[in-house]
């Protein structure tokens, strides 16, 4: 059974999320905004040949490896990290469970900012 919270405390608990990160991780970041959605857009589905409820999360950007060039000059868009909140909700039955998996899908988004593909991700999981 879903386990649903307003989307002020879905933000307080990813924000919470994001602070358990190691500070040598949270170092890195820059230049990266997250958002949450209640579902991904056909757009993305079709990029990813999925069904809506199946994704959890998706970053969107150009991975740390990849930044840099002429003179180090900052890549000027923002990277960003979207968690689907109604998605991520749909799997977890309690706010344990809820904290959990949004700590587990920002973790895994932040793998492809650094640079890691899905199956990297697979390894750890």
């Amino acid at each position: 059974m879903a386990f649903r919270v307003s989307i002020e405390n879905f933000e307080a608990l990813a924000e919470k999320a994001l602070e358990t990160l190691p500070e040598e991780y949270k170092k890195y970041f820059s230049n990266i905004t997250i958002f949450i959605e209640d579902y991904p857009g056909n757009e993305d589905l079709n990029r990813f040949n999925t069904k809506k409820e199946l994704l959890l999360g998706l970053f969107s950007g150009v991975p740390y490896p990849r930044k840099g060039g002429f003179f180090d000059i900052p890549y000027p868009f923002p990277d960003k990290i979207i968690l689907f909140q109604k998605n991520i909700e749909r799997i977890c039955s309690n706010e344990k469970e809820l904290v959990e998996q949004i700590q587990k899908t920002l973790v895994h988004e932040i793998g492809h900012y650094f640079g890691l593909s899905e199956r990297d991700l697979r390894k750890f999981d």
